[in-house]
């Protein structure tokens, strides 16, 4: 394991495939853009899957700075938008990489996996995480580069007090009802 895939792992907290499949996207996309500081590099993720914690570890692309945008699809795809270069590239993880798993994935959503089935299910993940970290590029990446408008800079709108609850909120997120300005929260509670 090399030192970017130690640190994914360890801000996601284990190794699995989904990890492992955003650890290679981040590790191309590395190879072309360097690690965001601010907004420099945008990633537009259609999924809201693992994979996307290895992106926030190794390019600094995060909700919090804004240069997240999750549109989920449910795809695994990232687009990563240079706005130092004014290009971008569509990153998409081919392959069905999980064939074979799907019965025993669903066993295990609804917690029915004996004991057996748990011991295949180990081995069938850590070989799919061997076959991915070893899987040349163009082996389970697809790449090109797409052309897209900038994304929109992180915007800092003023606070408000909800006139319901009294907690603060983003002034662009505010509704009004029965003559209050309101959280959303509020506002539905309200409304609905």
């Amino acid at each position: 394991m090399d030192d970017d895939f130690k640190k994914a792992a360890e801000f996601h907290g284990h190794i699995c495939p989904g990890l492992t499949m955003g650890y290679r996207v981040a590790k191309y996309a590395k190879e072309h853009y360097p690690r965001s500081e601010d907004e420099e590099l945008v990633c537009i993720a259609e999924n809201s899957s693992c994979s996307i914690d290895a992106v926030q570890a190794l390019l600094g692309c995060t909700s919090g700075k804004g240069n997240l945008v999750l549109k989920d699809n449910g795809k695994q795809v990232f687009t990563f938008y240079s706005r130092d270069k004014g290009k971008a590239l569509r990153i998409y993880f081919k392959g069905d990489i999980l064939k074979g798993m799907d019965a025993l994935r669903k066993k295990q959503a609804e917690g029915l996996l004996s004991s057996e089935e748990k011991k295949q299910m180990q081995a069938m993940r850590a070989g799919i995480i061997d076959a991915i970290l070893n899987a040349r590029d163009d082996e389970v990446l697809s790449v090109r580069e797409v052309d897209i408008p900038a994304p929109d800079k992180a915007r800092i709108y003023p606070s408000l007090i909800c006139q319901e609850c009294g907690e603060g909120f983003m002034e662009i997120l505010g509704r009004t009802a029965k003559g209050k300005v309101l959280c959303k929260d509020c506002f539905e509670k309200i409304v609905c």
